[in-house]
C-alpha cells in the first residue's frame, strides 16, 4: 500500500509564490514519473508538470518559466515551486505518481488527495 500526503497549498496574491510537496511512503522500489496536475472549478484537469526519475522535465505552456518541478528521490518526494502566480494558476492541485512497488511488479498510479491554491488580491 502507498499513500500519498500533500502540503504547501494556500491563499496567495498575485505575483506571489507558494511551495507544494508531495511525499509518498509505503511499498515502492522505485518511481519513474512524478506529475503534478491541477482542477481549476468547472474544468477538467490538466497536467501542468512532470519529472522522470533521470530528473527529465516537461511543463504545461501556461506555466513554462514560471513553475518549477523537481525531486527528491532519497525521500520519494517530489515539490513544485510556482512563482508569478496570477489568478487563473487558482485550482486544486494534486501529485500522480507512478511506481513500482517491487523489482518486477508493473507500474502503479496513485493520487494525492490535492491542495487548494487560491490566487487572489
Amino acid at each position: 500500500q502507498v499513500q500519498l500526503v500533500e502540503s504547501g497549498g494556500g491563499l496567495v496574491q498575485p505575483g506571489g509564490s507558494l511551495r507544494l510537496s508531495c511525499a509518498a511512503s509505503g511499498s515502492i522500489f522505485s518511481i519513474p514519473v512524478m506529475d503534478w496536475y491541477r482542477q481549476a472549478p468547472g474544468k477538467e484537469r490538466e497536467l501542468v508538470a512532470s519529472i522522470t526519475i533521470g530528473g527529465s522535465t516537461n511543463y504545461a505552456d501556461s506555466v513554462e518559466g514560471r513553475f518549477t518541478i523537481s525531486r527528491d528521490s532519497a525521500k520519494d518526494t517530489v515539490y513544485l515551486q510556482l512563482n508569478s502566480l496570477k489568478p487563473e494558476d487558482t485550482a486544486v492541485y494534486y501529485c500522480y505518481v507512478q511506481l513500482r512497488p517491487g523489482y518486477s511488479s508493473p507500474i502503479v498510479a496513485y493520487w494525492g488527495q490535492g491542495t487548494p491554491v487560491t490566487v487572489s488580491s
